[in-house]
């Protein structure tokens, strides 16, 4: 989830745990304390300065996680209770500086990027994948609800029916999930693939656009796909930038299904591909990437790329997360590293 986002839903869960007996004045600092406190965990990007694969590794970790929960709560009660002079201390920012932390970790739990909830103990990385990273739905509802909160300022209902109408939304994603996992069941079936890997990620503009994946040891067969479309759209030059990333989710009726390789097409290219994929270097992308795929192969070079298909949104020609291992000769050691912007490559099928 975007930081504003995180950060305005600290605010409306502050209001809408505000004691009924709490002194007016002091809810403005209550609510820029939940405000703070659930923007504080992606002060994590500044692992960023170290490299993109430290970032990789460590983005959504330690600050993300449910164990270290109450330290970061403590920690954070204290310094926010001297920087808005809370007459209370610490002690009365802690309880929703918790819950201000809680609801930062469900609310990128609910994304596909991964967060580790159990750090430092475990680098595994949770993800319900029902909602997209930027939810304009979502924000608003967190909006609306933050407005009537000023509006009917007395009292915690707003705030409170804006959270459970939240809550509701996500439930709503989730359903819809079922539904895009339903339709890509009913695709591997048709292939006579019973056994293949099933999943659906949200995407941009409405919850009803998804990519749904279909994919072996082999190949990814994916869709871009709206579940409740039954026309097809086609971007116009004079879409603005909301349309172009719409437009390219079809009706089910009518997906049209894209196949990538993992490690590519050719006998040369696969025997590179896989002998990168498998170095130690990229042993951090191993465990990163939920659908890895080949990404090409410098001309002139021993540099294989790969991507994650989870970052490969339709309209949108930015594709983060790119990263691949080089050699020097045949038998040099790899080096992994992030897929430079000017890299020529081969064509990927």
């Amino acid at each position: 989830m975007d930081t504003l986002t995180h950060a305005l839903s600290g605010a409306l869960l502050a209001r809408a745990t505000a004691s009924k007996d709490a002194p007016p004045r002091s809810l403005p600092r209550r609510m820029a304390a939940g405000f703070l406190a659930c923007a504080a965990p992606d002060l994590d990007f500044v692992i960023g300065f170290f490299g993109p694969v430290e970032y990789l590794l460590h983005h959504r970790g330690a600050t993300h996680s449910l164990l270290l929960l109450p330290a970061w709560a403590l920690v954070l009660s204290w310094v926010l209770a001297k920087l808005l002079r809370e007459p209370g201390g610490w002690r009365a920012f802690y309880g929703v500086c918790a819950l201000s932390l809680v609801a930062h970790i469900a609310g990128d739990l609910i994304t596909s990027f991964g967060t580790m909830i159990l750090a430092p103990v475990s680098d595994w990385r949770a993800g319900l994948g029902t909602t997209f990273i930027i939810d304009l739905w979502f924000s608003g509802i967190i909006l609306l609800g933050l407005l009537a909160a000023v509006v009917f300022r007395r009292s915690a209902l707003p705030a409170r029916l804006a959270l459970a109408v939240l809550a509701g939304y996500v439930g709503f994603q989730w359903t819809l999930k079922q539904e895009a996992l339903e339709f890509a069941t009913a695709q591997a079936r048709a292939l006579g693939m019973p056994s293949a890997r099933i999943v659906a990620y949200p995407r941009a503009v409405t919850p009803f656009n998804w990519t749904v994946y279909v994919s072996d040891d082999v190949t990814h067969r994916f869709a871009h796909i709206n579940l409740r479309r039954d026309t097809v759209r086609e971007a116009r030059a004079e879409d603005g930038f909301i349309a172009r990333l719409d437009a390219p989710f079809r009706p089910m009726s009518e997906a049209r299904w894209e196949v990538r390789s993992r490690f590519g097409e050719t006998p040369d290219a696969h025997a590179l591909a896989r002998a990168a994929w498998e170095s130690p270097g990229l042993a951090f992308y191993r465990w990163f990437a939920g659908m890895p795929a080949f990404d090409g192969i410098t001309a002139g070079s021993t540099c294989a790329w790969f991507l994650d298909l989870r970052f490969v949104n339709p309209g949108s020609e930015r594709v983060p997360f790119r990263y691949g291992a080089c050699r020097e000769g045949d038998a040099g050691p790899w080096r992994a590293m992030p897929r430079p912007v000017s890299a020529r490559v081969t064509p990927v099928p």
